[in-house]
């Protein structure tokens, strides 16, 4: 499955942004997807995942009451609302896509990614 990440740009700290991750491939509600980011000089980290069906949704503790994900698996299409931004959350932003039981959190057992989207939050 091909998927392409959009809606990253400059934004001041304590706004918003919404990503937007399409996947063209067939049966996108069989994947569990997850959303992730590297900063520069910094491992990919995990910051939300959401089942194929869209009723588990987890997050990591820092973006947690800030960040929501969803999806629309008649679009083939995943998103990440972000509130309240602040400068940490500076960082390329991944899609990915999981096709195995589960809801990883770990970068390694995801088989697709997305190309990223630059996320820069000023202070």
């Amino acid at each position: 499955v091909r998927l392409v990440e959009s809606g990253g740009r400059l934004v001041e700290a304590g706004g918003s942004l919404r990503l937007s991750c399409v996947a063209d491939g067939r049966a996108f509600r069989g994947y569990a997807m997850g959303w992730f980011r590297q900063a520069p000089g910094k491992e990919r980290e995990f910051v939300a995942i959401i089942s194929g069906s869209g009723s588990e949704i987890y997050y990591t503790d820092s973006v947690k009451g800030r960040f929501t994900a969803s999806r629309d698996n008649t679009k083939n299409t995943v998103f990440l609302q972000m509130d309240t931004l602040i400068p940490g959350d500076t960082a390329v932003y991944y899609c990915a896509a999981h096709d195995g039981p589960g809801l990883p959190w770990t970068p390694d057992e995801y088989a697709f990614w997305g190309q990223g989207t630059q996320v820069t939050v000023s202070s």
